[in-house]
């Protein structure tokens, strides 16, 4: 008769992603993730010194991303799907486990993310020459309207879904030059971290994208009275959440996006909205004399 395992297992311990490398909450707080009432795993809770390291670790980044060509953007964002899909049945296997869903449904959102986050690498070269303009004048000159990035982006995700809500929010921020900082699902943060583990090994420079767990009742009011963070993408859908992200943000005039969307939504049509790119990037115009 075979003998009975009793030994403890050890349940792993999530950490936050800050400028590339994973970190613990330097407050040493960490929360159960559960699922069904069960535990399945610990992760460290954001505090708002691990915030402003993470503000810190996105404005670092900001200057080389920002100057890379929009093609090498393009290409880091498919190689990181391209990592994704390797260790698909990894990510698969965490959205099942950490949203208690069945394999079908963790398949779906899976395969969604890839297909989303391909879909986003494709707009990096195209966008600027879409969205910009050369417009008609009176004087003698030629007038333009570029797009460049506006900085370092917080996005706010929802709770649901979680990965699939992440890289449709993401994306868009970071392909035109921005930096993020991202404060994942509350109640299911597994998924984020563990594409926070996936996109590490991938060509993407550390800081570009910083993830974090935590409360974002807790940590909204750091966010909203940061004076280096320039824009707030805030799908979390609490009023009250997105109240306090928009009275703090006039202090320094920080942009503030909400993306109102139903969990339903985030699989359709409407999370690929090209016109989301706008919403991060700032519209600068020059003046060219003519010559004779």
């Amino acid at each position: 008769m075979a003998k009975k395992e009793t030994r403890l297992r050890v349940q792993k311990t999530y950490k936050l992603f800050i400028g590339g490398k994973f970190v613990r909450s330097e407050s040493g707080r960490v929360a159960p993730a559960e699922t069904g009432g069960r535990m399945v795993a610990n992760y460290s809770r954001a505090s708002r010194k691990d915030f402003r390291d993470a503000v810190a670790a996105a404005r670092k980044a900001t200057g080389d991303w920002s100057k890379q060509s929009a093609y090498l953007r393009g290409q880091i964002l498919y190689r990181a799907a391209e990592m994704l899909e390797m260790r698909r049945p990894e990510l698969e296997a965490e959205l099942a486990r950490a949203t208690a869903r069945k394999n079908g449904k963790a398949t779906d959102e899976a395969s969604l993310t890839i297909e989303r986050l391909v879909h986003y690498a494709g707009w990096t070269d195209k966008f600027s020459q879409i969205f910009s303009a050369v417009n008609p004048v009176a004087s003698s000159h030629f007038n333009f309207t570029m797009l460049e990035p506006t900085g370092v982006v917080v996005v706010v995700c929802p709770n649901e879904p979680p990965l699939l809500a992440l890289v449709s929010l993401v994306a868009p921020v970071i392909l035109s030059g921005n930096t993020a900082v991202v404060l994942t699902s509350t109640t299911q943060p597994l998924p984020a971290l563990t594409f926070s583990e996936i996109i590490a090994t991938s060509d993407l420079p550390g800081g570009v994208i910083n993830i974090l767990s935590g409360d974002p009742a807790e940590l909204a009011p750091h966010i909203a009275g940061h004076m280096d963070v320039n824009a707030i993408v805030d799908a979390a859908g609490d009023p009250k959440i997105g109240l306090a992200l928009q009275q703090g943000g006039g202090f320094n005039v920080k942009r503030y996006v909400s993306r109102a969307l139903k969990v339903a939504d985030w699989r359709t049509a409407a999370a690929e909205n090209p016109y989301w790119i706008l919403d991060t990037v700032e519209m600068k115009t020059a003046w060219h004399p003519i010559g004779l």
